[in-house]
This record gives structure tokens, sequence and C-alpha cells, in this order.
């Protein structure tokens, strides 16, 4: 039996978070241009404490995961960084531009930001940080406080059985508000 390396785990691990973006986009309705939001400790996937052990080569292998398959479902991928960054936001600079957000002067780095967002910001084109965004989706993978990104009104997602690596998974979604009486009429 062929013992596995750490790069045979980045990689399953890389693909449990491409099968929990899939789980997302169908199960929350998600339109082509969706933002989603990744929050992600690698410290958590690989079994640690989130904020102890920062692990750059997986970093790297999930964030190309997220930003492939999210180029796959025509869905724009985001990545939330660490507390040492504020929980500020990477993303392509056009979609700063699109949504008119406010571009900060940071550049994560995997003990400031976070693995995952470091690598994100070396893989864009374009790459730009902002300090706020209200997307219409969200990834948490270890506990990184994710939803405070999600536009209200912020719905959870199950999915059974959730985990990359030794991380658990939360997901939500927003939908639009209701408002009105009894006499209203939802589309």
């Amino acid at each position: 039996m062929k013992k596995q390396t750490g790069s045979d785990n980045y990689q399953k691990h890389a693909e449990e978070l491409r099968a929990c973006v899939r789980y997302l986009k169908e199960h929350a309705h998600l339109r082509s241009g969706a933002v989603v939001v990744l929050g992600c400790s690698t410290s958590e996937v690989a079994g640690g404490q989130i904020g102890r052990n920062s692990i750059p080569e997986l970093g790297i292998e999930l964030a190309k995961a997220m930003i492939g398959v999210c180029r796959e479902l025509s869905l724009h991928p985001v990545f939330q960084c660490c507390e040492h960054l504020n929980r500020a936001l990477v993303m392509e600079r056009d979609i700063v531009d699109r949504l008119q957000l406010t571009q900060v002067n940071a550049r994560p780095a995997p003990t400031a930001g976070g693995s995952t967002a470091a690598a994100a910001y070396d893989l864009m084109q374009s790459p730009a940080v902002t300090a706020f965004l209200q997307a219409d989706a969200a990834i948490d993978i270890g506990d990184t406080l994710v939803g405070m990104h999600i536009r209200p009104v912020a719905v959870p997602l199950r999915m059974s059985g959730a985990m990359v690596g030794a991380a658990r998974v939360n997901m939500g979604f927003s939908r639009l508000p209701y408002i009105g009486g009894s006499r209203t009429e939802y589309a």
C-alpha cells in the first residue's frame, strides 16, 4: 500500500473544497457571476488549531482549487484574510471596480492574512484587497467567521458530512428580504 504524502492529502483536500463549491452553486441556486467568499484555516484543515500552524503549500492547492472551480462554474472567488488583516478580502480588481468597493493597501502573507488568501493573491491576474464586501454566498472552512461577508438575508446551507481535511465546513448564501404583509405576493 502506497503511503500518502502531504501533496496527496493536499489534492484530496482540494477535491473536498471543489465538491463544497459545486454543492453550494447547485443548492443555493447561484447565478453566473455570483460572488463567493472563502474563509479557510489551513491549520484546521491539517488537524491543528486555527492561527497556529499555517501551511503555505496547502493554501496554494486550496486557492488553486477555489479559483479553478469558480471559473468552471462562472462564479467569482473572493478570499477572506485572517484577523491579522481584519478579515480583509482578496479578489480580482475587476470585481472591486464592478462593485465599487474601496481598495485598501495590504498584501496577505501566511502569518498575517492566512496561507490560502496569500496564495490567492499570488495566483490572481490583478489582485486587490478590500475591507468590506457583501457577497452572494460563502464557504467557511475551519470556523473562520466568514458569515460577516454575506449579504442579508443570510441562509445557512448544510452539506451532510462536509469536511475539508479535519476542518468543519459551514456554508451560507443570501436570499432577497421578504417585505410587505399578508397580501404581498412573492416571486
